[in-house]
């Protein structure tokens, strides 16, 4: 078969760094063509420069066997290339129909059509198996993975040949990626090929036909069997070196007569929540995180786990309920109150919630801590830099460079700078929504490994992750919330990927 796209010695070169360093890419019509790498390996670059984003320095590409020159966006789409990007380039303020038709509105002689626009949306969303989205809403106001469809009803809307999803899956739970596999598995039995960029390795296996390998610009290999191609060989391709994809060992269990809290915790708990609850978001629990335990929480996309993490921070006020730190009462919904008591939050979406993706680490690490390096009014930043860094050598952040711009560090590095921020306020409650989302295969061993020291230094998590074998691989404890409810509580050993999977779907509330 023909190749449908050629990308051939691609360079890309950007102020001190080469992104790009002679790639090539090929992709076949109605292929998943699985494109993998660690953040950094140029991936990211890669896409755009398909997508008409960026121009590259040197290489061709070809389309349908002739060359072509992409020189924005909208050339790429006129060709049939559509790219999702993991960051949702969707205006918050305008409707699903306003978002999927925006800049290819449907009109005749200059007028605009909303009807035709709003049915055309109806039967794209419906085709996506999410006819439940209103067209007329406003895309601010659905969840992460209703945007996420949104994105790809726009894709779908012009005439695609090609699409580069980036890491999909990343906010859906399992039935919606059932779903999404559902969906490329009808656009590849169409002819449509898709490129498809994920850190969950487990997915390659099931969705993709090929896999290509980026590592430091280079390609490190192209085209391989993505059925048979062992998953260690992928890793070690990736990072250069063999990462045995295991979680830091845990403590040993108390003795069954034994008091149930960890080995290295204090029983007296370093938070404790009452009859916590807020309505319709999550019904009243009773919750105790002691010092030096790791307590994962799984559940689906929208059954209230960020909401609990979000309210135990201050940044939700409860309906009712009350929460202690070392037996004081905490001021509820109020985030300076809960960071003064020891508690800090690393938020779902770092990039929009957590980071000030212009300043500097040392901005962003001290940013909580401010007060510390003031006297007087006035800053001491050598002091502020120092603090910054060591704080960010502890945890390995990479490069070593607290002057560097935060948006231009990898996600998993990204996280490291929340994680660190926090350990220089001394943080004694951390609390974790999805660490490693969008974190390659390295960096999250990298990240695991510092979760777990944390937790034996004394730090109390509680962290929420769409990925159940990490919550059961990190956690000593775990809760399982199923539509606002708390059904189920066990230690980690004691359960299994499927028996979770069967509580967060099917279970009864048991507690």
């Amino acid at each position: 078969m023909a190749p449908l796209l050629t990308m051939s010695g691609i360079t890309k070169s950007f102020p001190g760094v080469r992104a790009l360093d002679g790639v090539d890419l090929e992709v076949e019509p109605g292929e998943v063509h699985c494109l993998l790498g660690q953040n950094g390996a140029g991936k990211s670059t890669l896409i755009k420069v398909l997508s008409g984003a960026h121009q590259p320095d040197e290489g061709e590409i070809t389309w349908q066997g002739s060359t072509v020159r992409l020189t924005d966006p909208v050339a790429a789409m006129r060709l049939g290339i559509a790219t999702i990007y993991q960051e949702l380039d969707l205006v918050e303020h305008l409707s699903v129909t306003e978002n999927v038709y925006l800049g290819h509105e449907i009109a005749t002689r200059g007028f605009v059509r909303p009807r035709e626009a709003r049915n055309r949306t109806a039967k794209l969303l419906a085709r996506l198996g999410h006819a439940e989205i209103d067209p007329g809403a406003l895309v601010g106001s659905l969840p992460a993975a209703g945007q996420q469809i949104v994105s790809m009803a726009r894709a779908l809307s012009h005439e695609v040949r090609l699409i580069v999803m980036d890491e999909p899956s990343a906010a859906l739970d399992p039935d919606e990626v059932d779903n999404l596999f559902r969906i490329v598995e009808d656009l590849t039995s169409e002819g449509v090929a898709v490129v498809y960029i994920s850190h969950r390795l487990e997915e390659i296996r099931r969705i993709g036909d090929r896999v290509s390998v980026l590592k430091d610009g280079r390609v490190a290999a192209s085209g391989l069997p993505a059925s048979t191609t062992d998953t260690r060989k992928v890793v070690s391709l990736m990072t250069g070196r063999d990462i045995e994809y295991v979680f830091p060992e845990r403590r040993p269990q108390p003795a069954a007569d034994a008091d149930p809290v960890p080995a290295a915790a204090s029983p007296t708990p370093l938070l404790r929540a009452e009859g916590l609850t807020r309505e319709g978001e999550f019904a009243p629990f009773d919750l105790e995180l002691h010092a030096g335990e790791i307590v994962g929480l799984a559940g689906l996309v929208g059954s209230g786990r960020s909401e609990i993490l979000e309210t135990l921070y201050g940044a939700r006020r409860p309906t009712a309920g009350s929460i202690f730190i070392n037996g004081e009462p905490l001021r509820l919904g109020s985030v300076p109150a809960a960071v003064r008591a020891g508690i800090g939050l690393a938020p779902e979406e770092r990039k929009a919630q957590a980071l000030l993706m212009l300043e500097s680490v040392t901005r962003n690490v001290s940013v909580s801590s401010l007060s510390r390096f003031s006297t007087g009014g006035w800053l001491d930043r050598s002091t502020e830099r120092s603090a910054a860094l060591a704080g960010t050598r502890d945890l390995s952040l990479s490069p070593d460079d607290p002057d560097r711009p935060v948006r231009t560090l990898s996600g998993g590095n990204q996280q490291k700078v929340v994680l660190a921020r926090w350990l220089l306020r001394k943080c004694r409650v951390l609390l974790l929504d999805e660490p490693t989302r969008g974190v390659d295969v390295g960096a999250r061993a990298e990240l695991y490994a510092v979760i777990r020291r944390l937790a034996d230094e004394g730090v109390a998590v509680l962290m929420v992750s769409s990925e159940v074998p990490e919550v059961l691989g990190l956690a000593d404890r775990v809760l399982v919330i199923r539509e606002g409810r708390i059904v189920h509580t066990a230690p980690a050993p004691e359960l299994d990927e499927h028996r979770v999977l069967d509580l967060v779907m099917e279970g009864n509330p048991t507690c």
